[in-house]
């Protein structure tokens, strides 16, 4: 069940750190209103928090969301702060954080209409696939032995 409105663009975003900080990765799935995908993408971030992944998750994603015209858009996320800092429900009190909710907001005004839905990690498997690959070619190329 998709949580998106009939001819609304969906965008799953998800980001991730193994150890908190630790190696992270983003992972984004645009999806148009017919259903398909237009557009996934994974990215290794380096050293991050939990945090700061779903917040790069999110900027990379609505970047492609512009890009592509996605209007209207549903963002869902597994990250239920950054879900409600996005949606005014909580204030940014991190400060490290704070830069990046300013970027994600002035992305998300290049869009007409843009609603947030916090869902389960199994609502966002793509999305979760996307960044867990990523996170694995990332820690394998930095694991491999010189020849």
């Amino acid at each position: 069940m998709s949580p998106a409105s009939p001819g609304s663009w969906t965008l799953r975003c998800d980001g991730g750190a193994r150890g908190n900080p630790g190696p992270g990765a983003l992972g984004y799935v645009l999806v148009d209103p017919r259903g398909r995908e237009v557009d996934a993408h994974g990215e290794a971030l380096g050293v991050v928090t939990n945090n700061v992944a779903e917040y790069r998750a999110l900027i990379a994603g609505l970047e492609s969301a512009a890009r592509h015209r996605a209007d209207p858009l549903t963002v869902c996320m597994d990250s239920e702060l950054v879900v409600r800092q996005m949606t005014g429900e909580y204030r940014v009190k991190h400060a490290g954080l704070r830069p990046l909710h300013v970027e994600a907001k002035r992305v998300a005004a290049r869009l007409g209409s843009v609603r947030y839905v916090a869902v389960g990690r199994e609502d966002n498997a793509r999305a979760d696939q996307l960044v867990n690959e990523t996170l694995d070619r990332a820690l394998d190329t930095n694991t491999e032995s010189p020849r």
